[in-house]
């Protein structure tokens, strides 16, 4: 029982800091957010693990992040930098681990040799993660960033957010369908 949980935080760490180094290849938005990989580690242990596992290295890649102050924030008050902060990068890239939510109906389909299902699981469950993160951002957007907006705040803030919040799902949703396809053993874990 010990030896199993040492082993999910040593993944949980090893895919967080993965999620983080992953971050560095990306292309950069002028006013923060990217397109990079760093959804698909957090997808990958939460397919792998379960939706707790997903949502903790997510939490670790956001914590990472904080840690190198590789994070952008609005210059208010300290009140307004800690909520914006707490939302950008802990709450939305915790969220991306609710990808879990499909695993099951991932394994089921693997499984039974199923592959195009299996895929179907994999995107919607990179499409469920992407989404949530994608309504975070839009949230601080509209909370902490209105002074980019030109023209209707709310309108401004889903449409920035999905300029790089759409590619970088497809790219995630892509990349994981191959991995998880080509080499299950990453996900399918006998417990």
């Amino acid at each position: 029982m010990r030896n199993k949980k040492l082993l999910l935080m040593l993944e949980i760490a090893i895919f967080g800091a993965l999620g983080f180094v992953l971050d560095f290849i990306a292309f950069s938005m002028p006013q923060g957010g990217s397109v990079s990989l760093v959804m698909i580690p957090i997808i990958l242990m939460a397919f792998r693990r379960g939706m707790g596992a997903g949502i903790l290295t997510g939490l670790a890649v956001g914590l990472l992040q904080l840690v190198t102050g590789r994070v952008y924030i609005v210059p208010l008050s300290f009140g307004f930098a800690f909520t914006q902060v707490t939302l950008d990068y802990l709450v939305a890239f915790a969220s991306i681990g609710f990808a879990g939510i499909m695993r099951s109906a991932y394994l089921k389909n693997l499984r039974s040799g199923s592959k195009g299902k299996a895929v179907s699981s994999i995107v919607a469950g990179a499409f469920i993660g992407a989404f949530l993160r994608y309504i975070v951002h839009v949230i601080v957007g509209i909370w902490f960033f209105s002074e980019f907006a030109t023209g209707n705040v709310y309108l401004y803030s889903f449409a920035y957010n999905a300029t790089y919040m759409i590619p970088a799902f497809l790219l995630t949703a892509f990349v994981c369908s191959i991995l998880f396809i080509a080499a299950p053993r990453l996900v399918d874990v006998k417990e």
